[in-house]
């Protein structure tokens, strides 16, 4: 993450929560009991991986896999400003995962590089929709329907639908309300119904 760059915090008055108290594990970890921080990572490290994956930057050199350890290692170093429990800490952890993808998105814009992968190859080769063949990988079609989204749809989509947040920590992790949360997620659906409907 670049220097000075905010990371979100529960006391942010864009964010309509009360301070809330640490439970039993971010009282540790902030102690840095190592169980507390695996427990932690058990909890929440796998959905951040494929939530990352699902969204793109726009730099073929940096992995979903790099942008979650640079996340977790800035949650390690602000774990002071974090209030609430294991549970809500998804959003505060998400939100700084937003955070350091933006930065790598600002970086490669400033770069106007155009980065290809094999994926991009495969998907531009094809006629159709992937997933319409056979061997098409779920990551791919869901990577797919989600390009056609605008960007704060396709983040909603990407933690309500694929990583399975609820929508109060959705709403932590985007820095939105939980209003605009519903209302993405609502437009975001019909969009997508329609797409699988002309692709079908």
């Amino acid at each position: 993450m670049e220097a000075g760059a905010p990371i979100p915090s529960w006391t942010d008055p864009a964010i309509s929560t009360a301070v809330l108290a640490d439970d039993e594990t971010i009282t540790r970890a902030k102690q840095g009991d190592h169980a507390a921080w695996r427990a932690l990572y058990t909890a929440h490290a796998g959905r951040l991986v494929v939530w990352l994956r699902s969204l793109p930057t726009g730099d073929a050199g940096v992995a979903a896999d790099d942008l979650a350890s640079e996340t977790w290692l800035t949650a390690a170093t602000k774990i002071a400003d974090f209030r609430g429990t294991s549970d809500e800490f998804a959003g505060w952890l998400f939100g700084i995962a937003r955070l350091q993808r933006r930065n790598v998105i600002r970086r490669s814009g400033r770069r106007r590089t155009t980065p290809t992968t094999t994926e991009t190859l495969d998907l531009a080769s094809q006629d159709h929709a992937p997933g319409a063949g056979a061997d098409a990988e779920a990551d791919s079609w869901i990577s797919w329907l989600l390009s056609h989204l605008p960007e704060r749809e396709r983040q909603v989509v990407a933690c309500l639908e694929v990583v399975g947040l609820d929508a109060a920590t959705t709403a932590v992790a985007l820095k939105l309300s939980p209003g605009a949360v519903r209302v993405a997620h609502h437009r975001a659906l019909k969009k997508l119904r329609a797409l699988g409907a002309d692709v079908g």
